[in-house]
């Protein structure tokens, strides 16, 4: 799936010009938490978040006196002042694999989305990843995730979809966690259904080991030492 797919195009944009307090209005009007930054002519120039509104506020431990007249002079204040200049991009062709990658790694919740001459043609957040996310997997319809304890060899895969196919079953997504364990896989199939007590018997009788998926992550989640 590309990120012309998902992202956002309805976009709210401003001129560097604006002051921060015509800014954090429209942001908060519209609720959003990015706002792009361009210049005359479209073409993306900076990008201010929440984060960095609420780093330009005042300290909450001045005085009230002070407080209220520092964030009387912040607000006159152009949105150039505190927008990040020139931030990361991507472009429309980009994969949704590859762009959460980046936002991961860059630790960003969102990604302007520009063509090769540099124009604003639309924004992916983690919103949006989040909605496809839910679209790729099914999970927006009713049914039953299972957590499949197999062999780390090739066939068990196989094995389970045999299963499911057999039960009349349809299969909403797949995940595997690969990187668990050197000798097991935990597999996650979704299932189109609420009745699995068939499905589980019989992978159960060819040997798979079949625990509660919130139990299996929990059991991931690092322990904090004493």
């Amino acid at each position: 799936m590309f990120v012309s797919e998902r992202m956002s195009t309805d976009l709210i944009t401003v001129e560097p010009d604006i002051t921060i307090f015509e800014a954090k209005s429209l942001m908060t009007d519209k609720n959003i938490r990015h706002l792009p930054v361009v210049d005359s002519q479209g073409k993306l120039i900076g990008i201010v978040t929440d984060r960095d509104m609420r780093d330009a506020m005042p300290s909450t431990l001045l005085k009230k006196v002070d407080y209220e007249i520092t964030l009387g002079k912040i607000m006159n204040y152009p949105i150039s002042d505190i927008m990040t200049k020139d931030p990361m991009t991507i472009y429309a062709y980009f994969t949704l694999q590859d762009t959460l990658l980046v936002m991961q790694q860059k630790k960003v919740g969102a990604l302007p989305v520009i063509d090769d001459q540099g124009y604003l043609k639309g924004i992916l957040s983690t919103r949006d990843l989040l909605s496809a996310f839910v679209n790729v997997m099914n999970i927006d319809e009713p049914g039953s995730l299972l957590c499949i304890i197999a062999k780390a060899q090739t066939g068990e895969m196989k094995k389970i979809v045999d299963i499911i196919t057999e039960e009349n079953i349809s299969l909403g997504s797949m995940l595997v966690a690969r990187f668990w364990d050197k000798e097991k896989r935990a597999i996650f199939p979704y299932l189109l259904t609420n009745n699995v007590i068939s499905v589980k018997r019989k992978l159960l009788d060819k040997g798979f080991e079949l625990i509660d998926p919130m139990k299996w992550y929990l059991d991931q989640v690092p322990q904090k030492s004493d």
